[in-house]
C-alpha cells in the first residue's frame, strides 16, 4: 500500500486530509498546470519502442493533455501518435551535441532541428543531459553555457524557447567551489532558459520550491517526480532505481512546487519517472495524486 493510500485509510489520515487539503489534494482541480499537465514521455521509452501508438492512446487516457518528447528530431513515431490521440505536442529533449558540442560554427545541425520543431509547432526545445566530458571543471560549464547562448538567440529567431534541465552533477563543486549551477545561473543569457527537474535538485541537496523561486522568470517548465526516503543527499552520482517513485509516495511535497512554479512564471509542468517495474501503472497512479483521488 503507497503512502496516500496508507493516510487515506487511517483515521490519522482522515485527520491530516481535513486539516491539510491543500498539501494533500495536489494540485487542486481548477490550477492550470494540472488541467494541461504532461507527461515527459522517456518514461515510457520501452513501451514506445514496442508500440508507439497503444502507448500514446494509453497516456491519454490516463488524463495526460500533453507530451514533452524525446530525442527529437528522430521522433516522427510520437508525432503521429500524439496528434492522433489529441495529446499536445509543446516542447521536446532533443541530441543535445548539436549545441554543446555544434560541428561547425553555424550550429548547421541545431538548425536542422530547429526547422523540425517549427514543422511540428514545438515552442520549446530542451538540452537534457551534459556527458562526464563537458562538466568536469567550471571552464567546461562555461563553455557550454556560451554555446547554450548562441543557440537560444537562434532558437529565438524561430519562434522557440531553449531550456536547459538539470540533473544533480551541477550542484558539484569545482574548483575554488563553484558549482556547474552558479556557472549556468551567472552565464546564461536571459534568452537562454531552465526547466527544473524537482528530482534533481533534492538529489542534489536543494529545496525545489525554493530553488525555482530563485529562478523566478527564468524557468520554463518543470518535471515533477518524487524521491524514496533514505537516498544520503547531496548525492551527485547514479541513484538506484528504486530511488524514482510515483508522486505523492516519496518525500518530495508537489504543492509547494506548484504555487513555486506559478510564481515563477513556469509555462508547464511535466511528470516524470525515469524508471519504474511497471511505467504504465506508475503514470497512472500519478495522475490520481494529481487528482487527489
Amino acid at each position: 500500500m503507497n503512502r496516500r493510500n496508507f493516510l487515506r485509510s487511517s483515521a490519522a489520515g482522515s485527520f491530516l486530509i481535513a486539516s491539510q487539503p491543500q498539501t494533500l489534494m495536489a494540485l487542486a482541480k481548477d490550477n492550470a498546470y494540472r488541467k494541461n499537465i504532461g507527461l515527459q514521455l522517456y518514461t515510457l521509452r520501452n513501451e514506445i519502442a514496442k508500440d508507439t501508438a497503444g502507448t500514446l492512446k494509453a497516456v491519454a487516457e490516463a488524463g495526460y493533455k500533453q507530451g514533452e518528447m524525446y530525442g527529437f528530431p528522430k521522433a516522427d513515431g510520437m508525432v503521429k501518435a500524439a496528434k492522433d490521440v489529441g495529446l499536445a505536442l509543446n516542447s521536446s529533449h532533443f541530441e543535445w551535441d548539436s549545441v554543446v558540442n555544434p560541428k561547425d560554427a553555424g550550429m548547421s545541425d541545431f538548425m536542422k532541428t530547429l526547422e523540425a520543431a517549427k514543422k511540428v509547432g514545438l515552442k520549446h526545445l530542451v538540452i537534457p543531459y551534459l556527458a562526464d566530458k563537458d562538466r568536469k571543471t567550471a571552464d567546461d560549464y562555461k563553455r557550454v553555457a556560451e554555446n547554450c547562448n548562441k543557440a537560444a538567440v537562434k532558437a529565438k529567431e524561430a519562434g522557440i524557447q531553449l531550456a536547459y534541465h538539470n540533473h544533480a552533477f551541477e550542484f558539484e563543486k569545482k574548483e575554488g567551489g563553484v558549482t556547474g549551477f552558479d556557472v549556468f545561473i551567472k552565464e546564461f543569457s536571459p534568452d537562454m532558459k531552465f526547466e527544473v527537474d524537482a528530482f534533481w535538485i533534492k538529489v542534489g541537496g536543494q529545496d525545489p520550491g525554493a530553488f525555482i523561486k530563485k529562478l523566478k522568470g527564468r524557468v520554463t517548465q518543470v518535471h515533477l517526480k518524487d524521491l524514496k526516503e533514505g537516498l544520503t543527499l547531496p548525492h551527485f552520482a547514479s541513484v538506484p532505481k528504486d530511488a524514482f517513485q510515483e508522486l505523492g509516495d516519496g518525500i518530495i511535497a508537489t504543492e509547494p512546487i506548484r504555487e513555486a512554479a506559478a510564481e515563477a512564471g513556469v509555462e508547464h509542468c511535466h511528470v516524470e519517472q525515469d524508471q519504474s517495474p511497471d511505467p504504465l501503472a506508475s503514470i497512472r497512479q500519478s495522475m490520481k495524486y494529481l487528482k487527489g483521488l
